[in-house]
């Protein structure tokens, strides 16, 4: 494993109404069958938020076309050192599709099981995110 974190785009969807779109990992990747936000590596020179839109158009077909820097999580799988760069999006043309072959599904309460150890922690910050967009 390299010494150096991996940067990763990752997207949060929300709908006006709150409800968030999970993506399950598809069989042959590490974490296989784990429910997760969107996204993918950053390329070499790439800037963060262009690596969030590409990753979009390529597994699910859609155009980001406003997206907000929400936080940053470091972690350490067993097989790899990743830094995630999470981005909210109430904004985006198209509607999403599966081009990966991978499940998705629209989550008003995450209910799916399981998840990306990265990502539990910050179930309880996002719901607090998606209560206060659903009282404007």
């Amino acid at each position: 494993m390299s010494a150096s974190p991996v940067n990763v785009a990752v997207g949060i969807l929300m709908k006006d109404n709150g409800d968030i779109l999970l993506g399950q990992r598809p069989e042959g990747k590490p974490y296989a069958g784990y429910w997760e936000f969107p996204g993918g590596k950053v390329e070499q020179n790439e800037d963060i938020l262009d690596a969030l839109k590409r990753e979009f158009m390529e597994e699910l077909g859609i155009q980001i076309t406003n997206a907000e820097p929400w936080c940053g999580v470091e972690y350490i799988y067993p097989h790899a050192h990743v830094r995630l760069h999470f981005y909210i999006s109430r904004e985006w043309q198209g509607e999403p599709q599966s081009l990966e072959g991978q499940a998705f599904a629209w989550q008003g309460a995450v209910a799916v099981e399981p998840l990306l150890p990265a990502t539990i922690p910050l179930i309880e910050d996002l719901n607090q995110v998606r209560y206060s967009a659903s009282l404007i």
